[in-house]
């Protein structure tokens, strides 16, 4: 059956690539619903430690495929509160998955492709790529994805995109936190490289829950619990088997057992 989805396996690596290149990897229902179910089999998938999100043909992601949007602009509001929820769990899926993740951004990306970046650990573009946060032109807001373009660019910046719905290119993207770098397109695949080969000298357990010691800290208010978790957290990790693995590597000066020889 046709899929809008690849998933290429190499372990540790996972390559999730939207393949409806020839929409410009537009959303629909089909796509939500396959790459939410693959990222939920990857967070259990014990071989894999890092993802990387790309996308087939000249662009990211073009955000909602223009038939979707006419079924659901037909649609009852329950209806579409259903649909909005669908791509609210794929979000969620993503931005909490207990893997890195890289977003390789080889072209443009608008509305839920942006959310798909920002949701993501690590993003890599390239010069030529353009972003915009479109709805506003439509009479809607990005509202489903606004949490994760939020934490990545900011409330400023956010309230600016969010209402003019301007187009905005890498270099900008870079500037205000969507990107993390931009690279010749000649050199993308390098610069993903390079993130990889760092997660993976990285000890899994680490890498897997940095993000979610990002988000504690920054959900906190209590300073004394905030510390008291901190304390928890680093405690937990030192007397973990990974802990100390990586402790006695360094004394002993050798590679940890999670780096291949």
């Amino acid at each position: 059956m046709p899929t809008s989805l690849h998933l290429l396996r190499d372990s540790p690596l996972a390559r999730l690539r939207l393949a409806r290149g020839s929409l410009h990897n537009a959303f629909d229902a089909a796509l939500i619903a396959e790459l939410t179910a693959a990222l939920e089999s990857l967070a259990t998938d014990p071989s894999v430690r890092v993802v990387v999100l790309e996308g087939e043909g000249p662009s990211f992601s073009a955000g909602a495929d223009l038939h979707w949007m006419r079924a659901m602009a037909a649609a009852s509001e329950e209806e579409n509160r259903a649909d909005a929820l669908a791509l609210a769990r794929l979000m969620r899926t993503l931005d909490t998955l207990p893997k890195p993740t890289i977003a390789r951004v080889h072209g443009a990306a608008f509305g839920g492709g942006v959310g798909l970046i920002a949701c993501c650990d690590i993003a890599i573009g390239v010069p030529e790529a353009k972003f915009g946060l479109t709805e506003s032109r439509l009479g809607l807001l990005p509202a489903v994805i606004s949490p994760y373009v939020i934490a990545a660019i900011g409330p400023r910046q956010a309230r600016r995109y969010f209402a003019t719905a301007e187009l905005f290119d890498a270099a900008e993207a870079l500037r205000i936190g969507l990107l993390h770098q931009v690279v010749p397109a000649n050199e993308l695949d390098a610069a993903v490289q390079r993130q990889i080969d760092l997660l993976l000298k990285a000890g899994p357990l680490a890498a897997a829950s940095a993000k979610q010691l990002v988000r504690s800290v920054c959900a906190h208010t209590d300073s004394a619990r905030h510390d008291a978790d901190n304390a928890a957290l680093i405690a937990r990790l030192r007397v973990s088997p990974e802990g100390q693995e990586g402790i006695t590597a360094f004394l002993e000066k050798r590679p940890p057992h999670w780096i291949a020889r």
